[in-house]
């Protein structure tokens, strides 16, 4: 009996062993795509706390503004800020931004509006939806939109 709890314990080790081994392997992978398509500022500014978190946790992340979140990226459009600490989606996302982050627009954004690339704020470019979807589907890659 002994020689076969020693038996399992030694398979155990091994593959907890090899789990571990493989996370590390993969602890590049931390990858976060966040689209933000809410109207209520709260919906537009929490996507963007959690990709500036996962940012500062050392993930590779991605943003796609659509719709009334496209709004985000706009120059003249203003935006509240938010308890507690006072901040706009602008202010979030303009960090993520300074971290050199992928920020784009829906491809279908701009042609339903009124506005063009050059009424975007730095550093927000317009999504190819292939470059996106392939993105999307690397491995490590989370999901997370309202």
């Amino acid at each position: 009996m002994k020689r076969f709890t020693a038996i399992l314990t030694g398979l155990t080790l091994a593959v907890l062993l090899s789990a571990n081994a493989q996370a590390d392997q993969h602890g590049d992978d931390k990858r976060l795509f966040v689209s933000v398509t809410g109207s209520a500022a709260q919906d537009r500014a929490m996507p963007l706390v959690l990709a500036n978190q996962a940012l500062d946790q050392g993930a590779q992340v991605r943003v796609l503004l659509c719709g009334a979140g496209g709004e985000i990226a706009v120059a003249d459009h203003e935006l509240d800020a938010l308890a507690p600490r006072g901040l706009t989606p602008r202010d979030l996302l303009n960090r993520l931004i300074q971290h050199e982050v992928t920020v784009e627009v829906c491809a279908i954004f701009l042609p339903n509006t009124d506005y063009t690339e050059d009424d975007l704020i730095d550093g927000v470019g317009v999504a190819n939806p292939g470059d996106v979807a392939a993105w999307m589907m690397a491995p490590g890659t989370r999901l997370f939109g309202n």
